[in-house]
């Protein structure tokens, strides 16, 4: 059955392929080659800024553009290769070549790929196309939704709201700054993941430079791939290394996203559980369907289908960080098949940061039911009466609170009134503890 949206294995080739079509360029097969060409491209011009051998530089233009201008023809060519060397690396060195060819550069086709193993291209091209997917799709997107989250909190700092602690009814909070906790989080870890190196692996087949050394004694290997990495990728290259990079870094990227994730799942259920009370209602389009059943649901799907797609990404991102640093000696080939589902939970971080964006945007604060809990709520105004009683040295406030809250009646505006007139205190203190209302007893927020 030939490959289209309707036919394809996973969900993220098949029904979200629209929404997820700007990460093919980083985590596709595709990309990939893309990737490791530039890496091969890029290596082969730094040989020459060595003085390992001479290339005209009117050449490195054209060299660029064999990246620059790569298509999926041009990656269907090395995947042809590939069927008869049954190596990957190889058949992009072999149409790295192909290409030089092409350049008039026959005399120089033996400097491309010089020295290395196939890891020095994939532990680059890999780092590479991550931190391209991760700097320019992942931080774009986190950063618009906690702007929203942050403008929703900003917009709600006056909302006051019954809170919930074991899910029972417990001191008044702010609706806003309840919003603003999930940006504090979320910002806290979005700071910790830009703070996480790039890493990459570029030290010949068991990362010493044996080739390289043997042929050119006299030239700092070292300090050349140094600046190659982080010059040329923009990357940070691991000094002591096996034939692969440790992936230390790597793991700590998923890792950091998988918490976020957890915050974003935390944000989601308390959020369905809002809309649950009523706090929400959802917007609306006259022809969409709730429920094929029951006419007049309105489900939160939004926050449904993100609180399930991160929890896919969170279950790959554990496996992904726990399995990765981990090898045999210096090498063995489990991490190679691992990598290529790096883009599978960024693909379901993504849509997620996407659904809880349009969920959001549906929201309609139901202001009215806010004001109805609290106000058939009077208890939670127990706390502030007896810690003002407590201020006033009054014997045993506590007590006399836990005695009227947990007599089983319901406690009204008018019952708790009444209990403080029963209090044998002033008519000052008895007004201070009267002006007391669960809509104006929420702390203290900017």
């Amino acid at each position: 059955m030939q490959l289209q949206p309707l036919t394809a294995i996973s969900p993220l080739d098949g029904r979200y392929r629209k929404q997820l079509d700007e990460l093919a360029p980083y985590f596709s097969e595709f990309a990939l080659i893309r990737y490791r060409v530039l890496v091969e491209i890029e290596y082969f011009i730094a040989l020459a800024e060595q003085k390992v051998f001479s290339l005209p530089k009117t050449k490195i233009p054209a060299l660029r553009k064999i990246y620059q201008d790569f298509t999926v023809e041009h990656a269907q060519l090395i995947k042809d290769t590939e069927k008869i060397t049954n190596h990957d690396v190889k058949a992009v060195e072999y149409f790295v070549k192909n290409e030089l060819k092409g350049l008039g550069l026959e005399d120089l086709l033996e400097w491309v790929h010089f020295g290395l193993t196939s890891q020095d291209i994939n532990n680059t091209a890999t780092p590479l196309l991550w931190k391209d997917a991760v700097e320019q799709t992942y931080m774009p997107a986190i950063a618009n939704l906690v702007l929203e989250l942050k403008k929703l909190g900003k917009g709600w700092m006056k909302i006051p709201m019954l809170a919930r602690t074991h899910g029972q009814p417990a001191s008044p909070t702010i609706l806003g700054k309840e919003i603003l906790v999930f940006v504090e989080r979320l910002e806290g870890q979005i700071k910790l993941l830009g703070d996480i190196p790039f890493a990459a692996k570029f030290g010949g087949a068991t990362g010493n430079f044996n080739a390289h050394h043997v042929a050119f004694p006299k030239v700092n290997w070292e300090k050349f791939a140094d600046k190659f990495v982080h010059g040329a990728l923009g990357l940070q290259r691991m000094r002591y290394t096996t034939q692969i990079e440790h992936y230390d870094n790597l793991a700590a990227h998923f890792d950091t996203l998988k918490r976020i994730n957890n915050i974003l799942i935390d944000l989601c259920r308390d959020i369905w559980t809002y809309i649950s009370m009523d706090y929400f209602k959802q917007k609306v389009k006259k022809n969409e369907v709730g429920s094929s059943a029951m006419p007049h649901k309105v489900n939160p799907i939004d926050f449904e289908n993100a609180e399930g797609n991160l929890g896919v990404g969170n279950a790959l991102y554990e496996h992904l960080s726990a399995k990765l640093p981990i090898s045999r000696l210096q090498r063995d080939l489990t991490d190679s098949t691992v990598l290529r589902n790096i883009g599978v939970p960024f693909g379901h971080s993504i849509l997620a940061l996407r659904s809880i964006q349009k969920g959001l945007e549906k929201l309609i604060l139901n202001e009215s039911k806010l004001k109805e809990d609290l106000e058939n709520n009077w208890a939670v105004v127990a706390e502030a009466i007896q810690t003002v009683l407590r201020r006033e040295n009054y014997p045993q406030p506590y007590e006399a609170l836990k005695e009227l809250t947990r007599g089983g009646d319901a406690i009204t505006k008018k019952t708790m009134h009444q209990f403080i007139d029963g209090l044998k205190i002033n008519a000052a203190l008895k007004k201070e503890l009267k002006a007391i209302t669960p809509a104006n007893y929420t702390g203290v927020w900017n």
